[in-house]
This record gives C-alpha cells, sequence and structure tokens, in this order.
C-alpha cells in the first residue's frame, strides 16, 4: 500500500502537540543515500532542463513518500550564491576582511543570483509534491553562517575586535539580505510550504561559537527580523542548530521558534533537550547519527524503538529522525534500520 502522507503531523508537532501518528523529520539526506535505495541515478539530473528537473523533484518526492515522511525537507542555500563563496569550510579569508571590502561588495546582485537557481528548483518541487505532502524549509543558512562565509570565522574575530563598528554593520547587512529573499520566497512559494526553517550552526561540543552577548547583541535581532515574517506569513518555524547551545536557549525561545532541531549525545542526551524545553516548543531528532554509523541494524531498530517510543511519550511535539542528517557516509542498512524502528513504533501503537 501506498504511504499517504499528511503534512499536518508535522504540523502538530511545530504546534508540540503529540500527532496521532509518529512523523519523521530530516534536515537533510544525501541524494546518493536515495539513489542506493530507489536504484535509481537521478542526481545530477537537477541541473539539467525542465524535463530533467521535474523527474529529479519526481523521484525526491518519491522517496520522501516511500520512506513515510510527511514533509519533504528541501532548501536552497544563500551562501552559494554569495560572490567569492567558500570560506565556511575554513582554510582561507572571505572576500570582507576590511570596511573597504563591506562597501565594495556587491550585495544587491546577491537576491537575482539566488533567485536565478532556485527559483526554478522550488517551483518544481511544488509540481511534484504528493498529495497531502509539503515541503519544510526554504532560503538555507543562517546569519552566522553568512558572517562565517564572507569573513571567514577566526577572521571575525579579529573584526570584532579591531572594528566593532564594521562586524555590527556586517550583521545588520546580512539580517537585511536575508529578509529580502525570504520576502520573495512567502510570496511566491509558501503555498508548498507547511514550516519554514534555516539552520544556523551557533555552537560546537561544548560551547557556543561566539560568547552569548554577542549572538544576543548582533545575531538574535536579525533573526527577529525573519522569524516575525514567517510568522507573520501564517506559517510556524524550526530552528536547526548544532552544538551546545545551553546559554542562548532562552533568547532563542523569546523569539517564538516553534521548533528545534539538531542534537548529539555526547553534548546533551535527547531527554535532556525534553526535560527543558519538551514543555515549550517541539523537539525533533532524537537519534545519534553516530548510532546509525556503528551499530548494527539489528541494534539500531532496538536502539531506536526503545529511544524513540520514549520521546514520543516524555516529549508532546516530536519527530523522529537522527540528531543531524543523513550525509553519503551513514550506511544505507543503518539509515534503514532507523526508519524500520519507526514502523514498529507506530505499529505498536496501533495494536
Amino acid at each position: 500500500m501506498t504511504f499517504q502522507p499528511n503534512y499536518r503531523r508535522m504540523l502538530d508537532v511545530l504546534a508540540n502537540r503529540r500527532p496521532k501518528r509518529l512523523p519523521l523529520y530530516e534536515h537533510q539526506i544525501d541524494p546518493v543515500i536515495m539513489e542506493q535505495i530507489l536504484d535509481v541515478e537521478f542526481a545530477d539530473l537537477i541541473q539539467g532542463d525542465d524535463a530533467d528537473m521535474r523527474e529529479y523533484f519526481r523521484q525526491y518526492c518519491r522517496f520522501y513518500q516511500e520512506m513515510t515522511y510527511d514533509t519533504v525537507s528541501f532548501e536552497v542555500t544563500i551562501s552559494r550564491s554569495l560572490p567569492d563563496h567558500g570560506a565556511i569550510y575554513g582554510s582561507r579569508k572571505g572576500p570582507i576582511q576590511n570596511r573597504q571590502d563591506f562597501e565594495a561588495y556587491p550585495w544587491e546582485e546577491i537576491p537575482a543570483r539566488y533567485w536565478a537557481k532556485a527559483g526554478r528548483h522550488y517551483a518544481m518541487l511544488g509540481q511534484c509534491l504528493p498529495p497531502g505532502m509539503k515541503a519544510l524549509a526554504g532560503p538555507g543558512n543562517g546569519v552566522f553562517e553568512l558572517s562565517e562565509d564572507l569573513v571567514g570565522y577566526q577572521y571575525l574575530a579579529y573584526m570584532m575586535v579591531d572594528d566593532p563598528a564594521l562586524f555590527a554593520d556586517l550583521y545588520q547587512r546580512i539580517g537585511e539580505l536575508m529578509a529580502e529573499i525570504w520576502a520573495v520566497f512567502l510570496e511566491r512559494h509558501a503555498e508548498h510550504y507547511a514550516i519554514c526553517r534555516f539552520g544556523d550552526d551557533l555552537g560546537f561540543r561544548t560551547s557556543t561559537l561566539l560568547a552569548p552577548d554577542t549572538i544576543r547583541t548582533h545575531i538574535i535581532p536579525q533573526y527577529k527580523r525573519v522569524i516575525d515574517m514567517i510568522h507573520a506569513a501564517g506559517k510556524p518555524f524550526l530552528l536547526h542548530s548544532c552544538g551546545k547551545i545551553f546559554n542562548v536557549m532562552e533568547d532563542l525561545l523569546d523569539l517564538g521558534i516553534d521548533a528545534k532541531h539538531s542534537n548529539e549525545d555526547a553534548i546533551a542526551p535527547f531527554d535532556e533537550w525534553i526535560s527543558r524545553y519538551g514543555e515549550r516548543i517541539g523537539l525533533l531528532g532524537g537519534i545519534d547519527v553516530d548510532i546509525l554509523c556503528q551499530q548494527s541494524p539489528d541494534e539500531i531498530i532496538a536502539d531506536v524503538v526503545e529511544r524513540g517510543a520514549r520521546f514520543r511519550q516524555t516529549a508532546k511535539g516530536y519527530a523522529l529522525g537522527s540528531g543531524n542528517s543523513i550525509p553519503d557516509y551513514v550506511p544505507v542498512e543503518g539509515y534503514l534500520a532507523m526508519i524500520e524502528a519507526a514502523q514498529r513504533i507506530r505499529e505498536a501503537e496501533v495494536r
């Protein structure tokens, strides 16, 4: 029987209500994984003409439906439209290192560069969504990630000390850029999206990557302008952020985020996220990627059934999935074992 998706289950999660049926969620799934499971090569078709692109999104959506998701996660990142993109990956400076660079940077060109590619992708995705399924995400990258790409992480530290006015102007301008792109997205493509999301990895294993007060001063206000736009359009907002960010979570909750994703057991077990925030927002994920990579399929099924059933009962709005994403190095058997475990939880609830 073909799985019948219902995106409203994910809306329940974002409203911090327990859906009648356990939903699944992933931030991203590498198309290489999809190709192996579907036994179809289609990843390169996204670079082709309209017919190729339509087939790409048909297969992309088919994968999510066959894996029994209620929403399709799809974003087009802003960073790839930045001239001289790449400093976020490390090892080099970004294109903005001083006031002259900032003033000369072609900010006004970026929205057009973004929509030259993203517009076709969002429109084609909308045409290929199965009945009952909507998309989740939108323009990818958050404020901090874009600053890393434009300057470079270590060089942001120099800028903050050497030219604090430029540091402040940089974040203000990034916020303006994000707001401009999100405004067009919400006008043109919101009907196909149940939930809006961006990812901004603010932390690492032991702390945030910037001092909490720096995040509060320069990043949180730019989040607010975008999140307020999303809420005004009638959409809930999901924040994906890796790392130990407990010291700014209250600030993020004050913004009105509806749900949070990304967790790593080495930072804090998912039960701690539920204990701290489960009464206030939806929480997604809970299955550490290391489990999917290191354990056998039988071990994964047993582990995920136990964890997922517990999270389902202790959190109000919960969707099961990895704590981060499914990159190409995750064994297909490990990923499928997690999906099998979710089916067993669902079947046990029906019985």
